[in-house]
């Protein structure tokens, strides 16, 4: 039987030569490597050095390369010249090259790499954003598209950030030039893309720049609500509205907010002779923060002037002003606001009238024609409705000449409204109202609607009392948050916000209600009314107001006249006094309209003694009166 050969691989030798020649391969690159990684560590340093050398000399070519031909030579010529100093100065090649080698190792040493540009989640988001932009910034036929379906987003968004909890929080966005940029509505659709895509629940702010075709979103945070009423660092003149984002307006004032002192961005609102919106209408939801609004306004009117309030909600807001020393009068019905816009109608004539007369004299202005009037006006349609149901003369007819004409007379008007009753504001009302005030939550097209202005905002579904959009005459428009200053008699009303309202209010000048009624009036007597400087006319009847009280319309009592004439508060030592109701035989001592020079007070200048809805008297205002309470 014949053998089988065995296997070539156990016979031949060249397979074995071949293991033996790869271990001595693999052993000489394992040696190499060795050496090579030994060598590295030994010229590490140099290696350093080298690349840092080689890093200046590339700095030191471009810069010589951006280096203006002209300015080369001399150029060349002081480094030359401090080439020749080293080489003078003792051991001064030596230093110069310590030098170079530790410029050479600081340049050349390794750098971390950071990590930029934005995450995963943020990418993702970025790009969501601009796939959404794409059917509105893109035109068929554009050779090359900035925006396009699966483009470049970050050709399109040069900047962006984002804050800790990976919400959009800056971003700015490049828009062909071919976008319509200057129609609202095309600005409209962009913004709302921008705010459904960045994240509902916040207000953006969009500036749009149409020199460069860039728009930049920004989110802001919320004003701060925890400002209370309290003296602000103003002028004569000046009214703080409330405060809005320091990016926009250029001063701050010192506040305390909490139990810490710091400085806000106040919308100041400036009023008088040099004023170009000296009056102002703020418009709203009800409980938005109106009532608030003109309460803080009142409190810092009085620090400088005087105040007539309308409460024509009848809600009893202005109640803690009652009484107090310069509030001419708190009105809630008909009859009273009626009589004391009258008044304040005739005083504005009476103003204009004594500086005029004053001017062309050569004389400054009477001190009375210069102190500041104010006329707040809270809802002033509900009277509206009340008169035209009675058949009387609106309460807003008496507001055209205070309007009108009362810059010059230092007299101011602030009117509040509801949204649903602004329809029935006056002509005038609407015309000379420049400033403007939109509170609570309300769409682009009411707020365009009320201050002619888009907001540069988007409105928030769900804000707090005091916060809406304020505009000053022909300015941008801005976010308002209104200092807190509640009605301190409110049992609702914290304690330290009643402490603030309470230290701002001025001394009372008549008794409060629980301190004593005043005397009533004997029988319904007429008042007399005339405009100031009209002298009485012999022989002539005066003009007179017929108020009566219930009580006596039925008893039918004779009316007796009387003859109220101002008090002139500076020589009673500031202290109202009341006309003796005697008629006009009483009153005949007493010095008559324009003798003085001066003025009549308003109806509500002396104590004055009104009936409530249940007939008993109380102290409303200054002046001696009696009203018939509304059925």
């Amino acid at each position: 039987m014949a053998r089988r050969p065995l296997p070539r691989i156990l016979t031949s030798g060249q397979p074995l030569a071949r293991m033996t020649n790869s271990a001595s391969l693999a052993r000489s690159r394992e040696l190499a490597r060795t050496a090579a990684e030994s060598a590295s560590d030994v010229f590490h340093p140099l290696i350093i050095i080298a690349r840092g050398l080689r890093r200046l000399g590339a700095a030191g070519r471009g810069r010589w390369i951006a280096t203006p031909r002209e300015h080369r030579g001399p150029t060349a010529f002081f480094v030359g010249a401090c080439v020749l100093v080293v080489c003078l100065v003792p051991y001064g090649p030596l230093l110069a090259l310590i030098t170079l080698m530790g410029a050479g190792a600081w340049a050349g040493r390794e750098r971390t790499p950071v990590e930029t540009g934005p995450g995963e989640a943020a990418t993702e988001r970025l790009r969501a954003l601009y796939e959404a932009l794409v059917p509105y910034l893109c035109v068929d036929g554009d050779p090359s598209p900035l925006y396009s379906p699966d483009g470049d987003w970050e050709r399109a968004f040069p900047e962006y950030a984002f804050d800790d909890s990976g919400r959009l929080e800056r971003l700015q966005l490049k828009y062909p030039a071919y976008f319509t940029d200057g129609e609202d509505g095309a600005r409209a659709r962009i913004e709302q893309v921008l705010y459904a895509k960045a994240g509902r629940g916040r207000e953006y702010h969009f500036a749009w720049d149409e020199l460069t075709n860039q728009l930049t979103l920004t989110a802001l945070g919320p004003l701060p609500t925890d400002i209370a009423a309290q003296r602000f660092v103003t002028s004569p003149g000046e009214l703080v509205l409330g405060f809005t984002d320091p990016d926009f307006v250029q001063r701050t004032l010192p506040v305390t907010g909490g139990e810490e002192t710091r400085d806000a961005p106040p919308v100041v609102w400036r009023t008088g002779p040099r004023s170009t919106e000296p009056h102002l209408l703020a418009l709203g939801q009800p409980g938005t923060g109106a009532t608030t609004l003109l309460r803080s306004l009142a409190l810092q009117a009085l620090q400088h002037g005087d105040v007539l309030v309308i409460d024509g909600g009848g809600t009893g807001e202005y109640g803690c002003l009652a009484g107090r020393r310069g509030v001419l009068g708190v009105e809630s019905g008909l009859a009273g606001a009626l009589a004391t816009l009258e008044w304040a109608s005739h005083e504005t004539e009476r103003r204009l009238i004594a500086a005029n007369r004053a001017r062309q004299a050569g004389r400054p202005a009477p001190d009375d024609t210069r102190r500041p009037l104010w006329i707040l006006a809270d809802r002033p349609t509900a009277l509206a409705h009340i008169a035209s149901a009675e058949g009387r003369e609106d309460p807003q007819e008496w507001l055209q000449v205070p309007l009108r004409h009362g810059r010059a007379a230092h007299v101011t008007v602030v009117v509040a409204e509801h949204f649903e009753s602004a329809e029935l504001l006056s002509e005038p009302v609407r015309a000379h109202t420049k400033a403007r005030v939109v509170l609570g939550p309300a769409t682009a097209e009411e707020v365009r609607a009320v201050l002619g202005a888009p907001p540069h905002t988007t409105p928030v579904a769900q804000v707090p009392p005091g916060r809406g959009y304020a505009r000053l005459g022909t300015a941008p428009v801005l976010r308002l948050q209104v200092p807190a200053t509640p009605d301190p008699l409110d049992d609702a009303t914290g304690q330290a916000h009643r402490e603030a309202v309470l230290a701002l209010l001025p001394e009372r000048t008549v008794p409060a209600d629980g301190a004593g009624p005043a005397e009533p009036v004997d029988a319904p007597q007429p008042v007399d009314i005339r405009k100031a400087g009209e002298a009485p006319k012999t022989g002539a009847a005066r003009k007179t107001v017929d108020v009566r009280t219930a009580g006596d319309a039925k008893a039918g009592d004779a009316r007796k006249p009387v003859d109220i004439r101002k008090v002139d508060a500076r020589k009673a030592g500031g202290a109202a006094a009341a006309e003796p109701a005697g008629g006009p035989a009483a009153a005949e001592g007493a010095p008559q309209d324009g003798e003085d020079g001066s003025a009549g007070e308003p109806v509500g200048a002396a104590v004055r003694a009104a009936h409530g809805k249940g007939g008993e008297p109380r102290v409303v205002n200054g002046s001696a009166d009696a009203s018939q309470p509304e059925g």
